[in-house]
């Protein structure tokens, strides 16, 4: 009888993992803006949407929106340059740039759909134009690459993985460390591919690329000795990223 019990759970476990493998095959497409195959369970509308909801509560965690208009302005034109001179433009997304009130957090990132956000404690680091667009090409990039809603699916797909490894053979834990360990290389992977695609953007806009390996010493100073290990973290080393960008430079004749 415990024998019988133990194959109808090898043979569940099997199933739910078949069936994760299943739905990701059925949800993997190219991205038009940047030809790289991805596995996505979110339409782009549900992005907009996520990202116009999520909004106001992420701007509240930074202290909300910066009040000076004239610097949102700034921040503002330099965001629309980068669209408007970038394929950015024929992309379905609604890119809204917001500066946020945090003065000590050094801070840029992206929602999914087009929402951007960069702390006063960022900006007020970077010494030009040229700085701020690379800061911002670089979360277009993100919006454009898919890799909030890539990280998604994704996520989806470990977790099933998991549930199917620890119903079969109690080795959920097991998968989902190597699932952690994956998704914390896909994510310095799309760290380069904004790094790459936010040169890309800048050249296009007009703005010198070479600041943007100033962003990252700037960046680099601000995280100091204590920062982690590359391999531990969800963006690499700043020395990585700028032999990265100017490999990115050269490539797009910048």
């Amino acid at each position: 009888m415990r024998r019988s019990s133990w194959k109808i759970r090898i043979f569940i476990g099997l199933a739910i993992i078949a069936f994760a493998f299943f739905k990701k095959c059925a949800n993997t497409e190219e991205n038009p803006y940047t030809k790289k195959q991805q596995t996505i369970s979110l339409t782009t509308e549900e992005e907009i949407a996520i990202g116009l909801q999520s909004a106001p509560q992420m701007a509240q965690e930074y202290g909300g929106l910066y009040p000076d208009e004239r610097m949102q302005a700034y921040v503002d034109m330099v965001g629309k340059k980068l669209v408007d001179n970038t394929v950015a433009r024929e992309t379905p997304y609604q890119y809204d740039f917001h500066l946020l009130a945090d003065a000590e957090t050094i801070n840029a990132f992206a929602l999914p759909g087009g929402q951007i956000f960069i702390t006063y404690a960022l900006l007020s680091k970077l010494e030009n134009e040229d700085q701020l667009a690379g800061v911002l090409g670089h979360e277009v990039g993100h919006v454009l690459g898919r890799h909030s809603a890539e990280r998604i699916a994704n996520s989806e797909f470990w977790q099933t993985i998991s549930q199917g490894a620890s119903v079969g053979a109690d080795a959920g834990g097991i998968v989902a460390g190597i699932g952690q360990n994956v998704l914390l290389g896909n994510g310095r992977d799309d760290e380069l591919e904004s790094d790459d695609l936010g040169v890309r953007f800048m050249i296009k806009a007009g703005y010198d690329p070479y600041e943007m390996i100033d962003v990252m010493k700037i960046l680099k100073a601000a995280a100091g000795p204590s920062r982690a290990p590359e391999f531990q973290s969800t963006h690499p080393d700043p020395e990585n990223r700028i032999e990265h960008i100017k490999a990115a430079i050269k490539k797009y004749g910048g």
